[in-house]
């Protein structure tokens, strides 16, 4: 294993260890909570109830915990898994386990679903290298090891396969490595899609890409604590590709530079890197020319010269600039970079000083100025006058403001910050001009985003809240994306699932940072605050806390913790913000002056940084000068944009491009803060999983289902479970997978099987894995036992046949020692071997007789010995005759070979050539058809265009016959003919102006379609500004009606005061009463009464309190009702207003006369062009016509010559017949022979000739056919118009077939919104019942304090009666009063033990709701479980109707073999008589040649007798020999001859016979085809013409519109004749009309530059408009109508369903026929041309659309003056409440004062009894509360119990009917089960009996080729010459008709055995 291979694939061989496995399933292995490891492992011992005893695997330990503390643990299978999705236990202490074993082994990136996690292992790792990009080059993400190269490579794969823009986003810590990542990212790119091997200029666009790091770095990089090269920005790389996948051009965009750290760092910290690489690196030139100085005096570099470890700053600096010079980046222009860096670092050398009588700033020593103005290129005196006395614009005057030293501080730091911040987007856009100056356009893009990830610190401040709410964004983008995905599989695999957008989880958090009103977010409320003079940081956080104080994510800070000053809770956690100059940081406020100084420059580069002067917030902001601040806002025209805004516009724009693309995640984690390789923190590493929301997506996989098994593992691995589930044989994996899972008995809701895998719930594969390991453990105890029960067998079975053979033994031995010493046995033993002596002589008598047989065997022997010498010797003397016979054989064998050899090379020559010619036959058949289909095309073409043309071919009509009068008068004037081509010459001169008109006018169509849609945009943009606008109307209504609610509310409790008052007023007359006669007693009294009447008024409040809330939500359930009323009236007024909108776009058709001019123009260029068309396409055919004509005489003349070669055949016959019944004239015969060969060459000859000059027309033809060719392409060129406009109409069909995708989508996504809102509706019920219980306790608890004042008042009145007592007992209260503080030190100490119950109860009640949220989940369960068992039963109908189709399909199969068994039964007779005719040819044969055997015998013997018979006539007997050779000479090469002859004429006939057969099989087949096609075709014609009627019914209406249209065609068709006469005058003054147009065009762009602007301005109130037009539309319809559209949506879904599947049935059979269908396609081309027309009318109608704009503006202005009404409205109000507070304040003014009067008189009497009352009131308060949490805790626990009673029989009553479906289903399994085996017996039968019908053909074609060979083994032997010439005629007169028989048979028999 190499080095990469370890980082890569690590070693998991402790996962298939079986120790491991059996102690994880022995023991309940669990994770625990620890404070130091984050979870340790421990198995559990006992449960206690909710806590349980388990026992820490490392220490031995046993600690009670929790049942919800623990975690479960994984099998060890899932040990170093590469994806965590796939763990069967998905939490954090898995989670953080399996990233620990990774790291610590080398792995550092790790998968979870869709995220790549990566820990930094602060050490260089093998990985990166060109070997390892290759590896993973083209590879699939599941086939390698996880690598950022994968993540990289699957999004450059599917960017190409595709065409979809892909990111991918790396987040994390500082120090977790992203930048790194990102690096590998833009390298493994540049490396998979350099374009350098092709063009040489592009290796330098990749160089470039790749050097746009290091300059990044340089100037956006820092140290910082945690990181060495920490970058202190965001930035969102873009890289562009074109169509080949090259790289093309690059784009950067930055995010959140953190600019203060040019000023101030942390200590151990270093500011931006080029300040060290200049100070380190630069020369002494360059020195001076910046003016640089050491690091000790800059100011601005807090701690100096910091180093980095490893790192040198002076190669650093030669590294930036060498990457400076490869972007291509002049000298002047870095230069001026590092102008402004030294710059920065003199400002911070400026020092301010207080003068001594002012606090006015003074500048002591202005050599840092002097440097920063050399520099910079400014003025030095203006440069200190604008920093110390600034110019600042008062009303309309300008005045010079002296600063202080603080404000002059402030703003040389704002500008060292700004400048540096302008410098970096500087040098951002040249690296983007750089990176884009390629010319080639890119036709996709991959987007590396580098952002930090979420930030908790102790205090959080504006930038943390701005990074966490990009988070929050991407988490959101992350949650959508996964879930769309996961839902993605789930429908791919056929699984039903409700889709879930976990993206809307996060939604309050975002809306609570970016809303805009309703309460606003807190970026707005900032924005907002910003705009006022004296708003605050402490004024902005009142503002938020009193608009989002009731919201759930937000929280407001404890009383203990006054460092923060609010919370708002994300997604990773609750994160506390500190406001601190969060104002001043919103609006980056500068110099105004100082920016006008750097706008007006001398150097080139700094006037270039400040041109943008405009849009600077000034420090009169900050100075919160009042008389100033409206004037400046006056000027600035909407021009101030705010940190807040900018930052929430980009990161919306990012979002947006983010949302277009696939996304790839990455997210970075830190091990540990030491920067040590091979240490990892679990704390660190859970908080980093939490922010990076990793947890988060687990906590979304739970939700579904994250484990997922393919069938052939999930059968493999749990089979074992389910031992006799599955059937013997073969069985398919799913059918396999069902029958396991319903052995196995699991839940339905805890698993999903699909198409290829079977999905299970979080959990279960653990439980599985613990069941198979149990079993596992049971079977090898069973046969461990069995093994152990075998040897212990075997070992008893061998003891016992040793105890019996010791017994045999022993008892043989006693036997022995009995009989030694007996006489008796002692003479048995010696006579036993004399016994055998009286046997010898029976046995030499039998060996006698045995020596007699083997004599007489030996004799028979040697007379077969000398018989078979013998016949040795003659077979011998036959071996010598026969070898002589084989040599001769051979020698004519040899002969024979050589010409067959020939004959062989001449067939395939002659072969070659027919294939040659059929091939080309083929080609030109096929190019025949390709121009008839061509010809029907252009014929239906024409057709179309001739029924539009009608009144045009009349007139051409009357100009042919003009043309013949005229063609007969040109024989007789030859002057006319001169006229004629004179006025020809005019007219192409006249046709080329109309050429170049006709460009010109699609010019101007193409700007007129241009300006159309233009138009369309702002119709689409006014009409969202209407949108937004009615939104914000709505709004504002809704504001006026909760502040009229407040005005009411604030008129009631002044009244209520007003009545307190004068009440109080009344009781202070009495008392003042009283107080004339008994000062000391009523001053006691008084007290009291003030006390009570205090309580009583608190009472009473909380009473309103209550009744007000009550009433508001009475009012708001009303306001509800009267809000949907409003809206459905608004909706009718807008369908009116809609109606007047159409009828006043109908009158302004009038005005639109230039664009009816030019469409008419248009409309006249179409009809020349199809004209021109038409004449063009009548040639075509003429010339086509022609060609047929030629092809049709060629294919004439090859069938005269096929018939020429059947007469020649026949003529051969014959000569071969007369050649048989003449074989005595051989001479005469051989004549005629050569005659007739000379004559097949002749004709040879004439076939080669005939078949060259076929070869010359051929060629002619293929010349024609270029012709055509030609001509046709410019045609093809002339028709692209017209198949433009057909693409139009493709688009529009496939934009038609989208809405109808996306109206289905709709209907989805309304049943789901109406599922929400049912679910809304109950929770509002149970929301309504808890009001109303905490309604009724409020009342009991009004009441109880009705009677505790009833009480009060008693012991009142015998108060007054005591008073008199008490004043004798005043000197024993104040002894009294030391007894009372010891009591209330008592009371102190029980309020201390209450507090610690609190808390008790605290814990418990997060116990409770820790349970409530486990029972929450099991209802949710349940509710799951309830919907799968409706789908099953659904599933299982769609099943029983996919059973009857399987039914049918199988009854048209037994139907097919059927047919084939009857097919293979002729054919087998067939073969049966063949096989009949072939035995009796057979029995003839060997009859011809026994007679041909005893014809050579006779003709042997009258050899001999004349060899014999040699008298003296020796003489002619040697003749008689010469001319025997010489006429057997003659007859052998008449053989031969005949026997080539025979074998032409029979290759000749097999090559007939084989085309024929081919001619007819072609033929069969060809009809058969047309046949099913034209069947298939008239199906789906059927089909085809009901959707076409369809679609005809709906666009009827559009016809009655076209009809319309027509009209006013005609119309502008008569125009255009009068302009044809007009063009003429026209073309003078067309130059001057493109002149105008120019300008025209120029005034255009200013008025949408201006209208852009307006919309910038109108953004915020269409989107307030929008948020109102939402609420509207939800608040549409009523409950019941829900209701009633959930049961019609209910019936419709289910029928869409029914529906699906049947269409999708219908699609699996239509994909099999569009082969056959493409004719159908060219039938209905003419239809798709009929509904062009119809497509450039609905053209008419967008323009229509485009006038109805104009009316939206009208209503645009009128609701934005509606608006204005409103808002005065609003201020007036306002104005009221205003008042009404101050009242309110003078009141308690007064009130404060009179209290305080009355206190001070009367404080020392009253003490003392005052303590008295407080005890009794407690005593009071502790049993009145005592009594009322009795009572309460009885009605609670009597509507627990009331619930849970109606609870558990809803439950029986779901269980009951569950039963009943589940045995109705069990039912109908078990009738399908029989009718599927019944089905398959029948299948079984019929394959039988398939078989037998195989193994009978078989044997028949065995025996019929048994047969040919025969027969062509006895062929050769005729051939070889061994019959005599006289024989072999007659053999050939009787069996010629049989070797024809018999060579039919072998070509039938052939394609049989094939």
């Amino acid at each position: 294993m190499s080095d990469a291979d370890k980082f890569l694939y690590g070693d998991r061989s402790g996962i298939s260890d079986p120790l491991a496995q059996a102690d994880w399933a022995s023991k309940k292995q669990v994770w625990v909570p620890s404070e130091r490891l984050g979870f340790e492992a421990g198995s559990v011992k006992e449960e206690l109830g909710e806590e349980c005893v388990v026992e820490l695997s490392d220490s031995g330990k046993k600690v009670k915990i929790n049942k919800d503390d623990i975690q479960k643990m994984n099998p060890p299978k899932f040990n170093k898994v590469e994806d965590m999705a796939e763990l069967t236990c998905l939490n954090e202490a898995s989670v953080l386990h399996n990233l620990k074993e990774r790291y610590y082994s080398g792995l550092i990136y790790t998968y979870s679903g869709l995220f790549c996690v990566v820990v930094n292992p602060y050490k260089h790792l093998p990985i990166y290298s060109e070997e390892i990009i290759n590896m993973y080059k083209g590879k699939k993400r599941h086939e390698m090891p996880p690598h950022i190269y994968a993540i990289t490579d699957t999004a450059y794969r599917s960017m190409m396969q595709d065409r979809e823009d892909q990111s991918i986003l790396c987040t994390g810590e500082s120090g977790a490595g992203k930048t790194e990542n990102t690096k590998k990212v833009i390298q493994y790119l540049a490396h998979v899609a350099s374009s350098s091997k092709s063009k040489k200029d592009q290796g330098e666009l990749e160089k470039q890409l790749l050097q746009a790091n290091p300059i990044l770095e340089a100037f956006g990089n820092a140290k910082t604590v945690k990181n060495d090269n920490s970058s202190r920005f965001g930035k969102f790389i873009r890289i562009n590709f074109d169509v080949n996948g090259y790289i093309v051009g690059a784009n950067i965009e930055t995010y959140l530079l953190e600019k203060s750290r040019a000023i101030r760092q942390a200590q151990e910290e270093r500011s931006f890197h080029i300040f060290y690489y200049l100070l380190t690196g630069a020369g002494d030139k360059l020195r001076s020319e910046l003016c640089l100085e050491d690091y000790s005096k800059y100011r601005f570099l807090s701690n100096g010269n910091v180093t980095i470890p490893g790192q040198q700053d002076k190669d650093m600096f030669l590294e930036t600039t060498d990457a400076f010079q490869i972007m291509s980046i002049p000298e002047e222009e870095r230069i001026g970079l590092l102008k402004v860096v030294s710059a920065v670092l003199q400002l911070g050398n400026m020092t301010f000083k207080k003068e001594r009588h002012s606090d006015q700033a003074s500048m002591p020593d202005d050599t840092a100025a002097q440097k920063v103005s050399h520099l910079l290129g400014i003025n030095v005196t203006d440069f200190t006058r604008a920093i110390l006395s600034p110019r600042i614009k008062v009303g309309r005057d300008y005045v010079q403001k002296a600063q202080t030293q603080e404000q002059a501080e402030f703003a040389v730091e704002a500008l060292a910050k700004a400048s540096y911040e302008r410098m970096f987007r500087w040098l951002v856009m040249r690296i983007n001009k750089a990176l884009d100056k390629t010319k080639r356009q890119g036709a996709s893009f991959i987007g590396i985003l580098d952002i930090a990830g979420f930030e908790i610190f102790e205090l959080n401040s504006f930038e943390q809240l701005c990074i966490n709410y990009t988070n929050e964004k991407l988490q959101q983008l992350f949650n959508h994306t996964m879930f769309v995905l996961e839902q993605e599989e789930y429908q791919r695999e056929g699984i039903d699932w409700s889709f879930i957008d976990f993206g809307l989880d996060l939604q309050p958090c975002i809306d609570l940072i970016e809303k805009h009103s309703g309460p606003p977010g807190i970026l707005s409320l900032l924005d907002e605050e910003c705009w006022f003079p004296k708003a605050t940081d402490k004024s902005f956080v009142e503002k938020v806390v009193q608009e989002q104080g009731t919201h759930p994510k937000f929280q407001k800070p404890k009383m203990l913790k006054d460092d923060a000053d609010f919370c708002v809770i994300h997604y990773a956690g609750k994160v506390d913000y500190k406001a601190d100059a969060w104002l001043m940081k919103n609006m980056d406020p500068l110099n105004e002056c100082v920016a006008t100084l750097l706008n007006q420059s001398t150097d080139k580069f700094t006037a270039d940084l400040w041109r943008d002067v405009d849009r600077i917030v000034g420090l009169d902001k900050v100075a919160g000068i009042s008389d100033s601040m409206h004037g400046a806002f006056k000027t600035r025209k909407g021009m101030f944009r705010t940190v807040g805004q900018l930052y929430k516009e980009q990161l919306g724009n990012l979002m947006t491009t983010l949302r277009n693309t696939n996304p790839n995640f990455v997210r970075c984690i830190i091990p540990n803060h030491e920067k040590k390789a091979g240490k990892l923190e679990p704390h660190l590493v859970l908080d980093q999983l939490r922010c990076n929301g990793v947890l988060e997506g687990i906590r979304i996989c739970r939700q579904g289902f994250p484990n997922r098994i393919v069938f052939q593992e999930f059968r493999q691995r749990y089979e074992i479970l389910t031992p006799n589930a599955i059937p013997k044989g073969f069985m398919d994996g799913k059918q396999a997978c069902v029958l396991m899972i319903k052995a196995l008995e699991l839940d339905p809701n805890l698993y999903r099987i699909g198409q290829s895998k079977v999905f299970f719930r979080a959990g279960v594969l653990a439980h599985l894995e613990e069941e198979r390991d149990l079993k596992i453990t049971d079977v090898i105890i069973s046969f461990q036992a069995w093994c152990r029960g075998y040897v212990a067998r075997k070992a008893f079975a061998k003891r016992q046949q040793q105890l019996t053979a010791m017994k045999v033994i022993q008892r043989n031995c006693a036997a022995y020692l009995k009989l030694r010493n007996w006489q008796w046995w002692r003479l048995f033993t010696k006579v036993k071997p004399l016994l055998q002596v009286s046997r010898q002589e029976e046995e030499m008598l039998a060996k006698d007789e045995e020596l007699q047989k083997i004599k007489e065997r030996q004799l028979q022997a040697e007379e077969q010995l000398q018989q078979y010498e013998g016949k040795l010797h003659q077979l011998n003397a036959d071996k010598l005759a026969l070898q002589e016979q084989l040599q001769a054989e051979t020698e004519l064998c040899a002969e024979a070979e050589e010409t067959r050899a020939r004959f062989a090379t001449q067939k395939q020559e002659l072969e070659e050539i027919l294939h040659d010619m059929e091939a080309r036959l083929e080609e030109e058949e096929e190019r025949i058809e390709q121009m008839q289909s061509e010809r029907k095309k252009m014929q239906q073409n024409i057709s179309e265009l001739e029924q539009q043309l009608d009144e045009e071919e009349a007139t051409r009509q009357k100009l042919q016959m003009e043309k013949v009068t005229t063609d007969a008068k040109l024989k007789k004037i030859e002057d006319d003919m001169m006229v004629l081509d004179d006025q020809n010459n005019k007219l192409n001169k006249e046709k080329k102006l109309m050429e170049e008109r006709i460009s010109e006018f699609t010019t101007n169509l193409a700007e007129e379609e241009e300006k159309s849609k233009s138009l369309q945009k702002l119709k689409n943009k006014h009409e969202a500004m209407i949108t937004d606008l009615e939104d914000r109307l709505r709004k504002e209504e809704k504001m006026r009606q909760e502040l009229e609610k407040n005005r009411r509310k604030l008129e009631g409790d002044s009244t209520d005061l007003n009545d307190q008052i004068s009440e109080l007023q009344a009781r202070i007359a009495e008392l003042e009463a009283q107080l004339a006669k008994k000062e000391e007693e009523l001053l006691n009294a008084l007290a009291k009464i003030e006390e009570e009447a205090a309580a009583k008024n608190t009472a009473q409040k909380k009473i309103r309190e209550l009744e007000a809330q009550i009433s508001e939500l009475q009012e708001d359930l009303e306001l509800e009702r009267q809000g949907r009323n409003k809206a459905e009236k608004l909706r009718r007024d807008l369908g009116e207003e809609l109606e007047a909108l159409k009828t006043e776009l109908e009158d302004t058709l009038d005005s639109t006369a230039v664009q009816q001019e030019l469409r008419s123009k248009r409309e006249t260029e179409v009809a020349q062009l199809k004209k021109t068309l038409e004449d063009e396409a009548k040639a075509n055919e003429q010339l086509m016509a022609d060609m047929r004509q030629k092809h049709n005489q060629a294919f004439d003349e090859l069938n005269e010559q096929l018939e020429q070669a059947k007469r020649n055949k026949m003529s051969v016959e014959k000569s071969k017949q007369a050649l048989e019944s003449e074989w005595n004239e051989v001479q005469i015969e051989l004549k005629t022979l050569t005659q007739s060969k000379s004559d097949s060459e002749h004709r040879r000859k004439k076939a080669e000739a005939q078949v060259q000059e076929l070869q010359v027309k051929f060629g002619d033809s293929e010349r024609q056919r270029q012709e055509m060719a030609d001509k046709m392409a410019k045609m093809q060129s002339e028709l692209d118009n017209v198949n433009s406009l057909l693409t139009e109409a493709e688009g529009k069909n496939i934009k038609s077939s989208k809405d109808l995708s996306s109206t289905e989508s709709q209907l989805q996504d309304t049943q789901e919104l109406l599922q929400e809102e049912t679910r809304q509706k109950l929770n509002l019920s149970t929301r309504l019942r808890q009001q109303e219980e905490e309604q009724s306790n409020l009342r009991e608890m009004l009441e109880e304090e009705e009677e505790a004042k009833r009480n009060m008042e008693k012991q009142v009145s015998s108060l007054q009666v005591q008073l008199s007592d008490m004043k004798k007992k005043l000197d024993q209260e104040l002894a009294n009063v030391e007894s009372a503080e010891e009591a209330r030190k008592r009371v102190q100490r029980d309020a201390d033990s209450f507090q610690q119950q609190l808390e008790e109860k605290t814990a418990a009640y997060d116990k409770l709701e820790k349970t409530k949220t486990r029972l929450q989940r099991e209802l949710e369960d349940l509710l799951v479980d309830q919907d799968n068992l409706r789908q099953v039963v659904s599933n299982l109908e769609r099943k029983q109707k996919k059973f009857d189709q399987m039914l049918a399909e199988e009854k048209t199969i037994s139907t097919k073999y059927a047919e084939e068994r009857d097919k293979a039964e002729a054919d087998a007779r067939e073969k049966d008589t063949r096989a009949l005719t072939l035995a009796r040819e057979l029995e003839t044969m060997s009859e011809l040649k026994d007679e041909l055997d005893r014809g050579n015998k006779l003709l042997k013997a009258e050899m001999n007798d004349l060899v014999s018979s040699k008298d003296d006539v020796g003489k002619s007997v040697h003749e008689l020999e010469r001319s025997k050779r010489a006429m057997e000479q003659q007859l052998e090469e008449m053989r031969l001859q005949l026997e080539e002859l025979e074998d032409e004429l029979q290759s000749t006939e097999d090559a007939k016979l084989r085309l024929e057969v081919n001619m007819q099989a072609m033929k069969a087949q060809f009809e058969r085809d047309l046949q099913a096609r034209d069947e298939q075709g008239e199906e789906r014609r059927k089909q085809l013409v009901k959707q076409v009627c369809g679609m005809e019914v709906e666009l009827e209406d559009e016809r009655r519109q076209r009809s319309q249209a027509l009209s006013s065609k005609k119309k502008m068709e008569m125009d255009l004749a009068d302009l044809a006469n007009q063009i003429d005058v026209l073309s003078k003054s067309r130059d001057e009309a493109n002149k105008q147009l120019k300008r025209l065009q120029t005034q255009m762009k200013e008025q949408l530059r201006e209208l852009e602007d307006v919309r910038m301005a109108r953004d915020e109130s269409v989107s307030v408009a929008k948020e109102i037009e939402r609420k509207l539309k939800g608040m549409e319809a009523d409950a019941l109508r829900y209701q009633e559209d959930l049961a019609t949506a209910e019936r419709l879904k289910r029928q869409i369903q029914m529906e699906r599947d049947e269409l999708q049935e219908e699609i699996n059979n239509g994909n099999t026929k569009n082969s056959l269908l493409t004719e159908e396609k060219r039938r209905l081309e003419a239809r798709i041309s009929q509904l062009e027309e119809d497509l450039e009318e609905e053209l008419l109608n967008t323009e229509m659309v485009n006038e109805r704009l104009k009316r939206t503006t009208l209503q645009m202005e009128q609701l934005t003056t509606e608006l204005s009404s409103q808002h005065s409205s609003v201020q007036l109000l306002e104005g009221t409440r205003s008042q009404l507070d101050r009242q309110n304040k003078e009141l308690k003014l007064k009130l404060q004062e009179l209290e305080s009067t009355i206190k001070s008189k009367y404080k020392s009497s009253i003490a003392s009894l005052e303590a008295k009352i407080a005890q009794l009131e407690e005593q009071l308060d502790i049993e009145s509360k005592e009594r009322q949490q009795a009572s309460r805790l009885v009605r609670r626990t009597e509507k627990k119990l009331k619930e849970t009673l109606l609870q558990v029989e809803d439950e029986r009553r779901c269980a009951e009917q569950y039963k009943d479906q589940a045995d109705k289903t069990n039912n109908r399994m078990r009738q399908l089960k029989r009718q599927l085996e019944e089905a398959e017996e029948e299948v079984t039968r019929a394959n039988a009996y398939r078989r037998k019908l195989q193994r009978d053909l078989d044997d028949v074609t065995e025996s019929a080729d048994a047969m040919n060979r025969e027969v062509s083994s006895l062929k050769s032997k005729l051939r070889r010459g061994d019959i005599h010439l006289n024989i072999r005629r007659t053999m050939n007169r009787t069996g010629l008709d049989s070797d024809e028989d018999v060579d039919g048979a072998t070509d039938t028999s052939e394609p049989a055995a094939e």
